[in-house]
């Protein structure tokens, strides 16, 4: 087609948009990308503290509440050997450096020899009245094996050891971290300067803070 000017009518071409749409659309898409990616691993790592149990009242409580402070979670049970001395000992020590910078955390657990053969309400007040204990209990739980609870597999996989009797005790730190974990023949008096050097480090760091 002629123009006024008798010349011939140029189109705009559309062909330069085109050429970039493509490489603009795939870089989008690996932006978008990139920042899932980037998001994924800003995620916060579980931690023992990120789950949350049925207590021996039967509620459903997070252990995020025990974040800041030690734990020392125990599977307990009633009519085992260790019951005695561990109940006493455990006890001393929630006693001596509970509750505000360490807590036993204590998990009824009937898979070794049926010891633990009661129910929540019965297991609460043996340990309660016969041993005066205050530290926090939960319901009672599989602690071992497939049916083993999601804050037990933590402590499994974080340690590589796996209960295999009563009273197995793990030691976590303030962040949620599993820094230890002993079996049934080493007693809380053994392990508890591995405690008391991870409640120092609280009170020293609160003490830098003020």
């Amino acid at each position: 087609m002629l123009d006024p000017e008798g010349s011939v009518e140029h189109k705009p071409s559309s062909s330069f948009p085109k050429v970039f749409l493509i490489p603009l659309a795939m870089l989008l898409a690996i932006a978008a990308l990139l920042l899932l990616a980037f998001s994924a691993t800003q995620q916060k790592e579980p931690d023992f503290y990120t789950f949350k149990v049925v207590n021996i009242r039967g509620k459903l409580v997070s252990l995020e509440k025990y974040r800041g402070s030690v734990s020392l979670v125990v599977n307990v049970a009633s009519e085992c050997g260790y019951t005695d001395s561990h109940y006493k000992a455990l006890q001393q020590l929630q006693r001596d450096l509970g509750p505000y910078h360490f807590n036993v955390l204590a998990f009824p657990c009937n898979q070794f020899g049926q010891q633990e053969p009661d129910t929540n309400k019965e297991i609460e007040s043996f340990a309660r009245k016969t041993y005066g204990a205050s530290f926090p209990m939960f319901s009672k739980v599989a602690v071992s094996g497939a049916g083993a609870i999601p804050a037990f597999k933590y402590l499994i996989d974080s340690t590589g050891e796996e209960p295999t009797w009563n009273f197995w005790k793990y030691l976590v730190d303030p962040n949620g971290k599993v820094v230890k974990a002993w079996d049934s023949t080493v007693s809380v008096e053994e392990i508890r300067p591995y405690v008391t050097e991870l409640v120092r480090k609280i009170i020293l760091k609160k003490k830098d803070e003020l």
